[in-house]
């Protein structure tokens, strides 16, 4: 059972000038878009829905997941950053301690969500073609599919990291243990991804490795399960006629993804500090559980008014 326990120290990006790199957690949101474009190209092609619309979703969409993601991480677990480096809440750049360019970091799935939903009504007001919830009924099968790399992502940046674990799957998150400044300063080593590397391929520094715990890849966990959540989302569009049922693929999204965020929380480390963390659920759970339980008014109680008698 070795094989499921293994050292994770990769390189994050491409070093292209000075502070400048191309991170690969950047990539895998770009890889995101432009599997979920495809997708609603599909979906659009199929419904003969006019591709004139296609790149203002596009558009609408990407802004909103960006806005609403990067926002919910600061008011969810980081809201120092308002007092402490407002400008970096909006732009890929670490201002405080130094000039550095960070690339978009620290997205909440829930702050995300929620950035969609009023990104998406706001599309509507402009193109009405459709209804929102026919919008959102299929939108929401894109988004399942761009979760997946995501999830990714935060593998590759060794974040979103799970608690320590015993069992016979764990990883070592080498570049989440020790900061830059720390794991030059331990080796002797003064560039930082030479002195990562140099903890897991050179046995003078074994004792750094070993203080390092396994833990959970709580990523990889939600990026699997994620492939589930797109091929059932996929499975009832275009194999049953709950895509004419209005609201209930959007709600079947929103209680399969929160379901399966509420328990990956358990094996999670805090993201941040955690402002809510009642009867023993943290902050990620009680974020998950309104949207299970609007899922499923959406899934079995809604009716449009059309149906309504």
């Amino acid at each position: 059972m070795q094989l499921l326990k293994f050292d994770w120290n990769p390189v994050t990006g491409i070093d292209i000038a000075g502070n400048f790199k191309l991170h690969f957690y950047s990539l895998m949101w770009v890889i995101a878009f432009i599997l979920g474009w495809y997708i609603m190209k599909r979906i659009f092609t199929k419904e003969k829905i006019s591709l004139d619309y296609l790149d203002p979703l596009f558009i609408y969409t990407v802004l909103a997941t960006m806005l609403g993601a990067r926002l919910g991480h600061v008011l969810f677990y980081q809201s120092e950053l308002i007092s402490d480096d407002f400008f970096s809440i909006f732009l890929p750049f670490k201002f405080k301690g130094g000039f550095e360019f960070t690339g978009f970091q620290g997205l909440a799935s829930h702050g995300a969500a929620i950035g969609i939903i009023i990104g998406m009504y706001l599309y509507r007001k402009k193109y009405n073609y459709k209804s929102l919830l026919w919008i959102l009924d299929r939108v929401v099968i894109s988004v399942a599919s761009g979760a997946v790399f995501i999830r990714i992502g935060n593998f590759i940046n060794s974040e979103i990291i799970g608690k320590v674990t015993n069992s016979n799957l764990g990883v070592r998150f080498i570049q989440d243990e020790y900061y830059k400044s720390q794991i030059t300063q331990l080796t002797g080593i003064k560039d930082a991804k030479k002195a990562y590397a140099a903890v897991t391929e050179n046995p003078q520094f074994a004792e750094l490795l070993e203080a390092v715990p396994y833990r959970h890849p709580a990523q990889l966990y939600e990026s699997f399960s994620y492939i589930f959540v797109f091929l059932i989302l996929w499975y009832f569009y275009s194999k049953t006629s709950k895509k004419d049922q209005t609201g209930f693929l959007f709600g079947l999204f929103l209680v399969l993804l929160w379901t399966i965020r509420f328990f990956v929380e358990r094996v999670k480390e805090p993201q941040g500090d955690e402002y809510i963390n009642w009867y023993g659920l943290n902050t990620g759970q009680w974020l998950s559980i309104p949207f299970i339980i609007i899922g499923l008014y959406f899934m079995f109680v809604y009716k449009p008014k059309s149906a309504r008698k």
